[in-house]
């Protein structure tokens, strides 16, 4: 038996390994807060189609003695507006840490997963894989923060290191900084067993130093940044609109603020891959500000990788959004959003052992994200490993039961293990009328019901032409219908749709591999 330690329901299904209702690991039994319990985390390793869990343990604890997780600091400001400062400041923490060599640092996703939860450090160390947790609080009044933090052992559940800074706003760059370099300098110490000296302490303030490039010269506009962060960060179009606005604010304040014009670069591709704004216009928009950070930073990792980002889902150049992830993999090896862009390039460009190296890496970086859960299965699944692609998109709706598209994919991996009744049902529960039509049309055709399939298509077309080309041309491969598939590919590649750089690995289009027009697609978009 397992029992959720969040809202202690309890499993006896022993291939689940996480709440169905909070998304929480499960604790093996028995199931008794008084005694030791382990979290369960899946690690999968797969030979062909074979799946295989292993578990965490001590020795994997110890084997990742270099690795932390920053959880969100507590607002203990009694007022809720302030929260995007707590939030803000233990992100940057976060993505300062993980630009340091050989330290892993879990993703913002996971790690912010256990805000305002009763969760143990033993239980987020054991669910995260990491040896080390850094969490805190902040307190504001007026001008003046009150900062404080501890780096606790997950393994024998003791603080290391803990400090408190009472200092003005204006101030706040020094305290993430001594943050920063005291949690590296303790991590370091207790790999080498020996104490930092002066000349390593040197060294470590250096690379703080330079993993914090591109932040603003004047505190208002990092203020400014980190709501306009937190506004992003809710995913509509209202809420966007304001983070532009907040990011233009303060690139105005301080114009040579590149992490600035990088996360306004970010929002307006957010705004034209959502169609919350003109498509060309917006990701025009997003290279002049992308463009702009590079201007002033040239090493800006956020900055290649989101060169990389208009590159792939506008330029339709897949070769030269890879450099631009190459580039930002070299100076921010650690970083999971960077290291996911790069498997989906890898994806895109056929390299499928690579893509799903990195792919697996940022599922354990970033266990509880049903983003990288999905991309894994999607990935797998080009790769023949059906059983992989099956657990893994079972695992991102477990963690997200809404998420779009993730269903209609699941019900494609049944199809293709030759399971159309489970793929018809698995297509049903997609929430988005789209892709759940575009899955049923698929399914329908290998059933054997044309009929159904071509309504479903006929009304796809009709209300979904424009936009969706390729999708569209998805389905009619997946009918055999060759010249039809290719008239939606031309489509696709006129409206620039970023479903076309997916062509050369998408199983819908393998039957068309042998077309001697087939190459000649590809090499127009650079895949060949």
């Amino acid at each position: 038996m397992k029992r959720c330690p969040e809202c202690r329901r309890d499993y006896y299904d022993d291939k689940l390994f996480f709440c169905l209702d909070d998304g929480s690991a499960l604790l093996e039994g028995p199931a008794s807060f008084g005694g030791e319990q382990t979290a369960v985390i899946p690690q999968f390793g797969f030979v062909g189609e074979a799946a295989t869990i292993s578990y965490q343990s001590s020795a994997r604890l110890a084997e990742n003695s270099n690795s932390v997780a920053v959880l969100p600091l507590a607002n203990l400001s009694g007022d809720p507006a302030n929260e995007y400062l707590s939030d803000g400041i233990s992100e940057e923490l976060l993505n300062v840490l993980s630009k340091i060599r050989g330290l892993r640092v879990a993703a913002r996703t996971s790690a912010f997963s256990f805000k305002g939860k009763p969760t143990t450090i033993t239980e987020i160390g054991s669910i995260l894989n990491v040896a080390y947790v850094l969490e805190g609080s902040i307190r504001i009044a007026g001008n003046r923060i009150r900062v404080s933090v501890q780096l606790e052992d997950v393994e024998f559940g003791y603080q290391l290191w803990s400090e408190t800074y009472d200092r003005s706003l204006d101030d706040m760059f020094a305290v993430q900084d001594d943050i920063a370099g005291s949690v590296v300098e303790e991590l370091r110490t207790r790999l080498t067993g020996e104490a930092v000296d002066s000349r390593e302490a040197q060294r470590i303030e250096t690379e703080v130093a330079v993993a914090a490039k591109g932040r603003a010269a004047d505190p208002e506009a990092q203020r400014l940044l980190l709501l306009g962060r937190y506004f992003l960060d809710r995913t509509n179009r209202e809420d966007a609109e304001k983070a532009i606005a907040y990011f233009r604010q303060a690139v105005e304040l301080d114009p040579g603020f590149a992490l600035g014009w990088a996360e306004l670069g970010r929002a307006y591709c957010v705004a034209a891959g959502k169609n919350w704004a003109p498509l060309a216009r917006g990701y025009e928009q997003a290279r002049e500000s992308i463009n702009r950070a590079l201007e002033i930073e040239p090493d800006l990792a956020e900055g290649h990788a989101l060169l990389g980002r208009v590159r792939s889902a506008y330029d339709l150049d897949v070769p030269g959004a890879a450099r631009s992830y190459e580039r930002a993999l070299l100076l921010a090896p650690g970083n999971p959003v960077v290291r996911d862009g790069a498997s989906i390039l890898e994806f895109k460009l056929g390299r499928l052992e690579r893509a799903l190296e990195l792919s697996r890496s940022v599922v354990e970086q970033d266990p509880l994200s049903a983003a990288v859960w999905h991309n894994l299965g999607m990935i797998s699944h080009s790769a023949g490993l059906l059983a992989e692609a099956g657990s893994a998109f079972r695992r991102a709706l477990e963690l997200t039961p809404s998420r779009l598209l993730t269903n209609a994919m699941l019900s494609i991996v049944l199809l293709d293990q030759g399971l159309p009744e489970a793929a018809l049902q698995q297509s049903a529960a997609e929430p988005d009328e789209f892709w759940r039509m575009w899955a049923q049309a698929i399914i329908y055709h290998a059933a054997g019901k044309s009929a159904d399939s071509d309504a479903i298509l006929a009304s796809l077309t009709e209300n979904y032409g424009d936009g969706d080309s390729y999708q569209i041309a998805e389905i009619c491969a997946a009918r055999g219908e060759a010249d039809k598939t290719f008239e939606w590919l031309e489509r696709a590649v006129s409206e620039r749709d970023p479903g076309i750089s997916h062509a050369n690995v998408s199983p819908r289009f393998r039957n068309l591999h042998s077309d001697e027009r087939w190459d000649a697609l590809m090499a127009r978009i650079g895949l060949r």
